[in-house]
């Protein structure tokens, strides 16, 4: 389990993308969002790097 920082997420369905993006590689990945402090929180068996990178793909800059 890791966190990310992401940016730009302002509604559950910016939540909904980031999660589909992992979930499109891990099924199985469990993805929780804070809006407030823009952390994406993630139970998967994706590196941090991918899981950044396809977040970064959805439109979601991960910061740090």
């Amino acid at each position: 389990m890791f966190d990310l920082q992401v940016s730009g997420m302002t509604c559950g369905g910016c939540i909904n993308a980031v999660t589909r993006a992992v979930q499109a590689q891990d099924p199985q990945a469990k993805v929780s969002a804070d809006l407030a402090t823009q952390v994406v929180s993630l139970d998967t068996s994706l590196s941090p790097e991918l899981a950044s990178q396809l977040i970064a793909d959805a439109g979601f800059p991960v910061i740090g």
